[in-house]
């Protein structure tokens, strides 16, 4: 439902019916303006013009953004007695605050209630933003609900199917499969209103430290590509955006994975992104593939990309590498928007957590604002502040026509997606598409098929379900139980079947983000490491680690009478492979180091380049039975 279309565009349209377009209008709202009954079938940039011509600079500057918003738990939304949100969205400005005052015309959720309540969420929103003077709809955006993770950035599914993480997929390497989950997560997304999926990864994760390994699809740039074409495509439709995709916000331009020691950019103990190995083209590799499917959007990284470009500054803020490189040498055309809170710190009560302008640290926000600007960037991502532009342009120091130049691309999406022809989800249809069984059954089969055996010594595995006593570690015992006899001592157990994770070192830091990053070293010490090989000299032991980065596993690999790494997968999973019922079919998406001292001499921006690796690039054992 349109509320903007002006005069001169209803001439237009009789003009076009002249040549035997169809148009239909109902009657004058209260603002002048005519409602569509049915879509114009007029030019896509047609539309485009008109809205733009009517949009004030505070309605563009609005749609220039990407704040964080929450649903209440009943699916209202705004301030709500009784109604508290968790998570970051509780201290967010409420959503119809910041679309009524700030004219915002985007949004990211974090945490959510159930389906139904989502989707009555997602259409109260765009009730908001149809009751404004223009009645733009707004464009929701999310981070992946498909991943079965601990991952700090995969949001809660909220009942849809549940599949490995990006090095899961990689692991297999199937490109039509990962075309069918890029289908089914865009239908599932579609069902709920979402229509910005703020993913795939392009990164490469040549440094094994890098907390967001998991994202990524390993560090082989080739690879990433075999995947990344049909994820794009599967999500957005086809090669060309639809009204039934979802547009992909490909991360992050020119490649977020060379960060020095490991340590991620978020934070201001960062050292930004480094290439000892000279290898700067190698993580443009990938893009190659985001690029020829057409990737919707853009998203750069924080890092700066050290000595690689005139200005050491970070990549949204860095001319060189979202003009030169992006728009002029790909030619994107496409909306590119900023990483999250570059441009105003955050008051976490117990710290603040200042915003990531490395490079620009010194500049006011308004300059930083226009430092982006001048870069080449359309959206800025987790920030509400559109007073800023505003200003900017009335003080001269951008011109209005620099903003339109965004403010096309941000409408043409919109229009593309078929948001202003029917911004509503049906409910009852969300409820009964999300999760369907089929769907559930693939994403599950999926973590099965992912998982990577490393070792199976004297062909241990597969065990034979309902034989033997078992002696289990972080797995749940109402699940274990299904497929053996479970003791509570190792010493009474035929088997130890023993589920971890990989290691790391919480960063010393007053900000709660930053210690949940898996950060530091990959190796098992102390405690943890005691306790596993005490269990492997007590018996004989099937060790299952879940890799979100290259594990050092070289001393409990040693003693472990079987391996598996997954990529992230359920305890049934697991327990289908261990115990015969399905077949691991995975190899290691990237190398696993044999010491942290190799760790230590890599180079952050090259692949393969560990000393003596205990499993190489592409391993991945099979059943001989």
């Amino acid at each position: 439902m349109l509320k903007y279309i002006s005069f001169s565009f209803i001439f237009l349209s009789i003009s076009l019916m002249l040549d035997g377009q169809k148009s239909t209008f109902r009657d004058l709202n209260k603002n002048g303006k005519m409602d569509i009954y049915e879509d114009i079938k007029l030019p896509l940039d047609a539309r485009v013009e008109d809205l733009l011509s009517q949009m004030n600079i505070e309605e563009k500057a609005g749609q220039m953004f990407i704040s964080g918003a929450g649903i209440n738990p009943d699916g209202s939304i705004g301030k709500k007695e009784g109604m508290e949100m968790a998570g970051p969205a509780a201290r967010m400005t409420p959503v119809d605050v910041l679309i009524k005052e700030k004219h915002l015309g985007h949004f990211n959720f974090w945490n959510t209630p159930p389906t139904r309540e989502l989707a009555m969420g997602i259409n109260a929103i765009q009730k908001v933003a149809e009751e404004t003077r223009l009645g733009i709809p707004v464009s929701i955006a999310s981070d992946p609900r498909h991943y079965f993770s601990n991952n700090i950035f995969s949001m809660a599914s909220n009942g849809m199917s549940q599949w490995p993480e990006q090095l899961g997929f990689a692991a297999i390497d199937d490109p039509e499969l990962m075309k069918k989950f890029g289908d089914i997560a865009r239908q599932e997304y579609l069902a709920v209103g979402i229509r910005i999926a703020l993913h795939p990864m392009a990164d490469l994760a040549t440094e094994p430290r890098w907390p967001r390994c998991n994202g990524t699809f390993g560090e082989d740039a080739d690879l990433s590509g075999r995947m990344l074409y049909p994820y794009i495509t599967g999500f957005q439709g086809g090669t060309s955006l639809t009204k039934n995709g979802v547009a992909c916000m490909t991360k992050h331009f020119s490649g977020g994975g060379p960060q020095k020691e490991g340590l991620d950019s978020h934070f201001e103990f960062h050292k930004g992104q480094v290439y000892p190995g000279n290898n700067f083209e190698y993580h443009l590799k990938p893009f190659d593939a985001v690029f020829k499917a057409n990737s919707a959007s853009i998203m750069p990284y924080y890092g700066v990309p050290m000595d690689q470009t005139p200005e050491n500054v970070g990549m949204s803020y860095n001319k060189y590498i979202i003009t030169d490189l992006l728009r002029k040498r790909y030619n994107f055309e496409g909306i590119v928007c900023t990483d999250w809170g570059l441009i105003t710190d955050v008051n976490l009560g117990q710290a603040i957590w200042p915003a990531r302008a490395w490079g620009a640290e010194h500049l006011s926000r308004e300059d930083r604002v226009m430092k982006i600007i001048e870069a080449g960037c359309d959206q800025f991502g987790g920030e509400s502040c559109p007073e800023l532009i505003v200003d900017l342009v009335k003080k001269g120091k951008v011109s209005e026509k620099r903003i339109d130049q965004s403010i096309r691309r941000i409408l043409r999406q919109k229009f593309v997606l078929g948001l202003f022809d029917q911004p509503y989800v049906d409910v009852e249809n969300a409820v009964k598409t999300i999760g369907k069984k089929e769907w559930m059954d693939l994403g599950a089969a999926t973590q099965r098929r992912s998982l990577t055996l490393l070792k199976n010594k004297d062909n241990i595995l597969p065990l034979q379900v309902s034989k033997y006593k078992v002696y289990i570690k972080n797995i749940d015992k109402g699940i274990a139980s299904k497929y053996a006899v479970i003791v509570d001592d190792p010493k009474e157990a035929d088997f130890a079947i023993v589920r971890t994770n990989t290691p790391w070192v919480p960063i010393e830091s007053k900000n709660p983000f930053a210690r949940g990053f898996h950060h530091g070293d990959l190796d098992f010490k102390g405690k943890d490491k005691e306790e596993i090989l005490s269990i492997c000299n007590s018996v004989p032991t099937i060790l299952n680690v879940y890799i979100d980065r290259p594990a050092v596993i070289t001393e409990v690999d040693k003693v472990a009478s079987a391996t598996i790494a997954d990529y992230g997968a359920s305890d049934d999973a697991v327990l289908d492979v261990i115990f015969g019922k399905a077949k691991p079919q995975g190899k290691l998406p990237f190398e696993l180091p044999s010491s942290m001292e190799a760790v230590y001499n890599q180079k952050e921006d090259v692949p393969y380049d560990s000393k003596d690796p205990l499993y190489k690039f592409g391993f991945g054992l099979r059943y001989n039975r």
